[in-house]
């Protein structure tokens, strides 16, 4: 017996295609349109699903999607495709890292190769029974729009800090691009639709092609586990706000369960911009980074790849690989190599590399005809005008120096430009002195990590090349702008941009000492073997497995519509409250309690107006006149405020800043609470506050009876944020001997008197109930913040209580789906609103009728 999904790759391998419907709309194997599918194209949204029927069989097998297959692929002499594996390929190398036990499928494309449609099912066919792969054809129009469009003049320059200045940096933004994008991101989470059993498989996605696709796998499944990894750089806010798409990207991969990057630079990056341009916080957590997404955490994977070293290995044992180091040991005789492997493409620095060379031998003449740079140039991945400038000038550069400094038996630079088998390069990676990584911006390059491991070379190697066996050293000269660079802590960091310092970085490492040479090595061998493409594989997996623990226990529902879907998910208990169901229990019960929060609950955050509307004012007294009723509206601000605003309201409780203030109604006179009456405290604390307003623009100083707040809405999320947690501890620190607490908010600080919190305004209201015999049998309590929480506490906790009859009805809500001490919840202020005009309507309405407000059904 196998899965109902599973069963689709069964289906395949027999040739039964027809059997991909599985009951829902299916993108067809092969687009033949030569349109786009639309950014809203899609009708699964209202039958999005949030629990996935469980597979008949549990078993352990991941997904693995990129642009392109781990598979090399010809035709023979016959016309007909043959498939291997691409060794080389870091999709087929992150299998070491997984148990034995897991199973792995492959999605994406075929690398260079556009198969007719006649022969594609032939071809998936065997693609599945010999590879468990799952080919996604992409009709030839779209994908260049795609890949050499979207992906390759949009995304890598801005990703490598390129902005689109002029038509020759990348171009103004297309939107047939970014459809083109979409199309194909859609046609993969098709393919992966076809094979995903949803309850028991991992999905792990790589790169930049593929960022929208956590969207719409997430949109059809909701507890889908889903990893993606970037393995390009992720650029500062600054350079990022420029895409016109930036927010859609953005939640797009908020939609995956782990982000993983290669460093914390560009983590840090991607945070900053969550931050700025979707107003999201993050936090630390035992070492773990997460962001709180609509009641899902997305956890944030700091952590470099790695290299395959048994590979490696395997290759530098070949007998035609000892042949060229031999052969590469007599060309290069009693000169030493500096060496360089990269792209050509205009990041790698390929022209200052060879500027940095020219100078060390104009500064150093000893060195001519003994230092030979040999340069690399791997054919480019992209194309295009920048692609043959770079090319153009690199072999201009060589000409130039070779014709200064060369004479004959010595040529300066050599440059190959032209593809290398594997063995060769590794030859060279052997026999130099010195590796050079000269970008001025890489994801990762893992070209240190190979020469590292080269050098460690072996002992027939050794013997061709005259070496002891534990004389084993090495010199590395890279970028900072390079991911490996925080990891390699052994070499010698540069600025590529500052020419002098490459040129004298390069001399340092030709004369360092035999033991300095040995003793870098050692560090980075060390690290680099044990931290290969299997550590990293996973390590990742692992906290993929962790990310989704939750899945199960959480109950999930998707909103939204495009690529502005996400995926709610919160506690099985906690769940919108029922207008209906308040209603009744509201007309049923004659002693009955109504606690409301102001700011953010009856006004909208951030909203300009914040005075009380007439609708507010008259819905409010309504259900203060009710003789059965006590209401009470509690709020931050000051009594004054309080007073004017709701001074039309006569049965109306107050409470002011937090509850320290209390009025029952309009006939009584205000009350302090007995916590504490000393604010000597003041004169410390809002100076420290003043001299932050000074140095944070944007910032601002509400000084009230009782309390002081520090707010930075205005002013810089990241500058403000950082001001704030550093005006917390200095806050607490002059202010540890008062009895005062300094508490966080949404964009505040704030330090009050201990003790004072709005749970007091709950627990003084159920005390006075107690005290004249009378049980409460309604509680409504409604709030937005995290200071609510102290009054949805205590009310909470009151349900088995004296002050409550047996049968009370108990309904803590709060404002937006987020976890919260409430169990119930409505979406925004609005709905608040209408809850509120319901219930005070609902008293004039006869029993038998509903009063005339909003339904669930209605709201949804």
């Amino acid at each position: 017996m196998v899965s109902r999904s599973y069963s689709n790759l069964l289906d395949l391998a027999s040739g039964n295609f027809h059997s991909f419907s599985r009951e829902k709309k299916r993108f067809p194997r092969v687009a033949t349109v030569t349109g786009v599918l639309s950014e809203l194209d899609d009708d699964t949204n209202s039958n999005s699903v949030c629990s996935d029927a469980p597979s008949s069989v549990a078993q352990d097998r991941i997904i693995i999607v990129g642009n392109q297959l781990p598979i090399k692929s010809h035709r023979n002499s016959s016309g007909k495709l043959t498939f291997t594996w691409d060794n080389d390929s870091l999709l087929l190398q992150l299998k070491d890292g997984m148990r034995e036990d897991m199973e792995v499928v492959y999605i994406g494309c075929l690398k260079d190769q556009v198969v007719d449609p006649l022969e594609q099912d032939d071809v998936a066919q065997r693609l599945l029974e010999n590879f468990k792969c799952v080919p996604a054809y992409i009709p030839p129009e779209i994908f260049t729009k795609y890949y050499h469009g979207f992906c390759k003049q949009h995304l890598w320059p801005l990703f490598h800090y390129m902005l689109p200045l002029n038509p020759d940096l990348g171009g103004r933004f297309d939107r047939s691009l970014w459809q083109a994008y979409l199309s194909v991101n859609k046609i993969f989470a098709d393919k992966v639709m076809e094979v995903i059993s949803p309850d028991d498989d991992f999905v792990w996605v790589h790169d930049y092609h593929l960022m929208v696709l956590p969207t719409f796998l997430r949109k059809r499944f909701n507890r889908v586990k889903l990893g993606f990894f970037l393995h390009s750089p992720f650029p500062s806010s600054e350079i990022y706000r420029t895409l016109p798409v930036r927010n859609e990207l953005l939640r797009a991969l908020l939609n995956a369960d782990l982000i993983g990057f290669h460093t914390f630079d560009y983590a840090r990056h991607f945070l900053s911009c969550c931050s700025r341009m979707l107003g999201l916080s993050y936090q630390s957590k035992r070492g773990t980074i997460g962001l709180e997404y609509y009641g899902r955490t997305v956890s944030i994977k700091i952590l470099p790849v790695g290299i395959h070293t048994s590979q490696l290995q395997s290759i530098l044992n070949l007998p035609e690989t000892q042949t060229r180091v031999s052969e590469l040991r007599d060309q290069f005789l009693n000169q030493k190599v500096l060496l360089g492997v990269d792209d050509m493409d205009i990041f790698k620095g390929i022209s200052l590399k060879l500027l940095a060379m020219e100078q060390l031998l104009q500064q150093h003449p000893e060195k001519r005809g003994r230092v030979v740079l040999v340069q690399i140039a791997n054919p480019a991945r992209g194309r295009g005008k920048d692609v043959q400038e770079v090319r153009s000038e690199t072999q201009a550069t060589v000409k130039r120096i070779n014709e200064m400094f060369g004479r004959p038996g010595y040529i300066p630079v050599v440059l190959i430009d032209k593809p290398l088998q594997f063995y060769e390069r590794i030859a060279y990676y052997v026999i130099a002195e010195c590796c050079l990584v000269t970008a001025v911006r890489d994801g990762m390059n893992l070209i240190p990590y190979e020469y590292i491991i080269c050098r460690q070379a072996n002992p027939k190697l050794n013997e061709t090349l005259g070496l002891e066996e534990e004389a084993k050293k090495s010199m590395l000269v890279v970028s900072e702008f390079i991911g490996c660079s925080p990891s390699l802590s052994g070499a010698i960091r540069v600025n590529p941009w500052n020419i002098d310092a490459v040129a004298e970085a390069m001399d340092y490492a030709l004369i360092a000492s035999e033991a300095e040479k040995q003793m870098r090595h050692e560090k980075h061998h060390k690290y680099v073997s044990t931290h290969d493409v299997a550590y990293w594989s996973r390590s990742f997996i692992q906290d993929l497995e962790r990310a989704c623990a939750e899945h199960v226990r959480k109950r999930c529902w998707g909103i939204g519509f495009g690529l502005g879907f996400r995926v709610v998910a919160l506690d099985p208990s906690f769940k919108k409250l029922s207008i209906e169901h308040i209603v009744s229990a509201y007309k049923r019960t004659k002693n009955r309690a109504v606690l409301v929060d102001y700011d953010g609950t009856m006004v909208q955050p951030g909203s300009i107006r914040t005075t009380p509307s007439f609708s507010t004012i008259e819905t409010l007294n309504k259900l203060a006149s009710d003789p059965k009723n006590i209401v009470y509206l509690i709020s931050g601000k000051d009594r004054k405020t309080l007073t004017e605003w709701f001074s039309s309201c006569g049965g109306l409780g107050l409470a002011a800043e937090h509850g320290y203030f209390i009025r029952p109604n309009d006939g009584t006179e205000w009350e302090t609470s007995s916590v504490v009456s000393a604010f000597e405290w003041k004169q410390i604390a809002e100076p420290v506050m003043r001299l932050y307003t000074e140095t944070t623009d944007g910032s601002t100083i509400e000084t009230k009876e009782t309390a002081l707040v520090w707010n930075y809405q205005f002013a810089d999320p990241d500058f403000g944020s950082c001001q704030a947690k550093e005006l917390m501890e200095h806050l607490e620190s002059v202010l540890t001997n008062d009895p005062v607490s300094v508490k966080t908010g949404q964009q505040l600080v704030e330090v009050k008197p201990q003790g004072v919190n709005k749970g007091l305004v709950a627990e003084r209201l159920l005390a006075t109930m107690q005290e004249q015999g009378k049980l409460l049998d309604f509680i409504l309590c409604v709030g937005d913040d995290r200071s609510d929480e102290d009054m949805f506490e205590v009310i909470m906790g009151a349900k088995d209580g004296p002050a409550l009859s047996p049968v009370a009805e108990i309904f803590a809500c709060t404002v937006g789906q987020k976890p919260s001490k409430a169990k119930y919840y409505l979406d925004d202020t609005a709905e608040i609103i209408r809850m509120l005009e319901g219930l005070s309507t609902s008293a004039a309405a006869p029993d038998h009728q509903t009063p005339d407000v909003p339904t669930t059904k209605d709201i949804f």
